[in-house]
């Protein structure tokens, strides 16, 4: 492990997408300045999205899902500083205090640190074989349990939960999924693709239920056995994965004064009301014209990716508002799932295509302007229909339901 200097002209607290991307932006810019990434795991930093499909499945080994060798960090002269968590920060001393007692100064901070995955809060919630699954030591011990295991509980049906389930059906469990609302996805997608996964999930034999809540987790000998629903009734498993969502870790930038709650508050260069310091990624609630202006956090490589070449802009003295434009993808089974924008306040969705075909997209308007789209196996659609959401377009309704007319001749 490196000995950290005591001051760094930007240091960079978290070394997941979000902090690798700015410390890679800012030595593209020519930064010349001493520059320390430091991360509470001790790996190198690595792609977050194939833990839950790739990596769980086996098809990649975690070697490839790093974002760079070690040899990058080390001929740009980035300072890695695994293993390490930061417990405070001093905004006027412009210093970071870690866990170990280590003090570390800064000319800049960035603070990428994500969050933490959500815990159920019932009996049971931290037995041996419940799992989140947010980084490499969570899938990992998934792994190592997975010999043992016929029966998972995912808990959770968002992403995270439904790509779990499509690589443990894959791996020959047999798997149940419950959510609490009346149907999955249901915060970030309408209900046509909602009816559809769930169509696609129970086609692929899980059991999956909707509007159940969880009562406790059942054990023996300090180990998960089952499920308790409200109901009563007990799903018996080896393996409960919960998928409920994050917690911004924010909360030594909030102790320090910052302001924030779910994340702390950037402004549009990605800077937090304390001096010197910028946040990005996850755990960075920021102000967003594609979501109608209200102050969200975006969970997503591409909000990472784009708010940290914001952040090394402003400290390069090149400073540019953060405006991208949201995308997200999934893969489940054999569907690859493309969203462009957020369907946030929504008041109508057009089923473009035919679901039973499984490649169709869901169009979202409100006020008849495209909002947002989800493209289920229709790369075409998802590249042509960004410009419709940058424009803010009203088309003929009639004409985005017919997948016979391009997407790009509506502008």
């Amino acid at each position: 492990m490196q000995t950290p200097a005591t001051r760094y002209d930007i240091l960079i607290v978290g070394a997941g997408h979000a902090g690798a991307q700015a410390a890679i932006a800012l030595r593209q810019r020519k930064f010349e300045g001493t520059i320390a990434l430091l991360g509470d795991e001790p790996d190198l930093p690595y792609e977050r999205p194939p833990l839950s499909k790739e990596y769980l499945a086996g098809d990649k080994p975690f070697e490839r899902i790093l974002i760079r060798p070690a040899a990058f960090w080390q001929e740009r002269d980035i300072a890695m500083l695994p293993s390490r968590t930061v417990i405070s920060v001093d905004a006027a001393a412009h210093e970071v205090t870690t866990a170990d007692g280590a003090r570390i100064g800064y000319g800049s901070l960035i603070w990428a640190t994500g969050g933490s995955p959500r815990r159920l809060t019932c009996a049971g919630h931290s037995l041996r074989g419940v799992h989140g699954v947010r980084n490499h030591a969570d899938v990992d011990r998934m792994i190592a349990e997975l010999p043992d295991v016929t029966r998972v509980v995912v808990v959770g049906g968002g992403y995270i939960g439904l790509e779990a389930a499509a690589v443990l059906t894959k791996l020959g469990k047999h798997v149940t999924v419950l959510e609490a609302l009346d149907r999955v996805l249901a915060r970030v997608a309408g209900e046509p693709l909602s009816r559809f996964f769930e169509a696609e999930h129970r086609a692929h034999g899980v059991d999956l239920r909707t509007g159940v809540t969880v009562e406790s987790i059942e054990e023996r000998d300090g180990a998960a056995t089952g499920v308790r629903l409200a109901d009563g009734t007990i799903l018996p498993c080896e393996m409960v994965i919960v998928g409920i969502g994050i917690i911004p870790a924010v909360e030594p930038l909030l102790a320090a004064g910052a302001e924030g709650g779910n994340g702390v508050l950037v402004d549009a260069q990605c800077r937090t009301t304390l001096p010197d310091v910028l946040a990005i990624g996850d755990c960075a609630a920021h102000a967003n014209r594609f979501a109608g202006g209200a102050v969200i956090r975006l969970e997503s490589v591409q909000n990472a990716t784009d708010q940290a070449n914001t952040a090394a802009k402003l400290l390069c003295g090149e400073p540019e508002p953060y405006d991208a434009v949201p995308w997200f993808w999934s893969n489940q089974y054999d569907i690859r799932l493309q969203t462009m924008g957020l369907s946030i306040g929504y008041d109508q969705t057009i089923v473009r295509g035919d679901p039973a075909t499984r490649s169709f997209s869901v169009i979202y308007l409100k006020a008849g302007r495209v909002l947002a789209l989800d493209c289920v196996n229709m790369t075409r659609d998802y590249a042509q229909g960004r410009a419709l959401v940058l424009a803010g377009a009203t088309p003929d309704p009639a004409l985005l339901a017919d997948p016979e007319t391009p997407l790009k001749s509506l502008l």
